[in-house]
């Protein structure tokens, strides 16, 4: 992605510069919750395939980076780990031997060198697989995938239901800081020092409601809850932004160093269990994930392999 940059969970997977920025919660709960677990784990194993699975089971706990983000890993307002991460990821390390699960917090562009230098055993923050990323850790398949929408006034007056709506139609467009969308409605070729940047999704439905703009743009899982209780605005259908002019939906994962793909094939193959099940839906859908954000999605597709 483009500028602005900034340490945030997703990129749109085109250009490593663009992220789309936390939505964060609990982050002083999570600080003090975090800063006991923020010692390292064992040294990497020079084993072929990693033994990190192993000695998991045999200290009980997995420790998980997180990235203090509302729905994907954060700490609640009663101090308990959650999120659809940490969720998911309970679900798969008790079916593989491990029962607890730990979180460490971090800021979202600390997560791979903090998994990378043993910080961590797994990223559990519903990171985007990007090409850029699969050069540094090696990705479960993806628990979800995603598309962007817009907040409109309600009744969309202007139509606008994609990018090129809000070029054609010459819309007051906004986004939030490091966001994604700012490439994507750059791509389908708004100016980009016309876009209008907010803190986060809070923010463009309130330049919404107050009409500054006419769009706010995000992802379709953030933009559906952040309307819920607006009498004055709603989310448009999701959609795949065009990415060198190609539909571009993306999906979030979890991260493992490197060298322990054994693990990350046992958590692939667990994963897979619980989509057949429809047991991920169920872990998942109380966080706001609707079918649609269900997926097939690989980890080698996304990583452009």
């Amino acid at each position: 992605m483009a500028p602005p940059h900034g340490n945030d969970r997703h990129t749109s997977g085109h250009t490593p510069g663009h992220t789309r920025r936390a939505v964060l919660a609990g982050v002083a709960a999570a600080g003090a919750l975090g800063a006991a677990g923020c010692s390292r784990v064992a040294t990497v194993s020079t084993t072929s395939g990693g033994d990190l699975l192993g000695r998991l089971k045999a200290q009980g706990v997995v420790r998980l980076g997180i990235a203090g983000e509302i729905p994907f890993g954060y700490i609640d307002k009663d101090g308990q780990l959650t999120g659809e991460a940490p969720e998911l990821a309970k679900a798969v390390f008790k079916r593989l031997g491990v029962d607890k699960v730990q979180p460490v917090p971090t800021e979202f562009g600390s997560l791979i060198p903090g998994l990378n230098s043993q910080q961590f055993d797994v990223v559990a923050a519903g990171m985007y697989v990007t090409p850029e990323r699969c050069e540094q850790v090696v990705f479960a398949d993806p628990d979800y995938q995603v598309l962007d929408a817009f907040v409109v006034r309600k009744g969309n007056p202007k139509g606008l239901h994609d990018y090129k709506d809000v070029v054609t139609k010459k819309a007051k467009f906004a986004t939030g800081t490091g966001y994604a969308q700012i490439q994507h409605a750059v791509d389908a070729g708004y100016k980009q020092g016309d876009i209008l940047i907010v803190p986060d999704q809070v923010a463009g439905l309130n330049a919404v409601e107050a009409g500054r703009v006419d769009v706010f743009a995000g992802t379709a899982l953030t933009t559906r809850a952040v309307v819920q209780k607006s009498a004055k605005a709603e989310s448009t259908r999701p959609f795949a932004p065009l990415v060198d002019g190609k539909p571009r939906i993306d999906g979030g994962a979890f991260a493992f160093r490197p060298t322990e793909t054994k693990l990350r094939d046992a958590f692939n193959v667990e994963l897979q269990r619980l989509k057949k099940s429809g047991e991920l839906f169920r872990i998942l859908r109380p966080f706001g994930f609707t079918r649609a954000e269900m997926t097939d999605l690989t980890a080698k597709e996304l990583c452009g392999g």
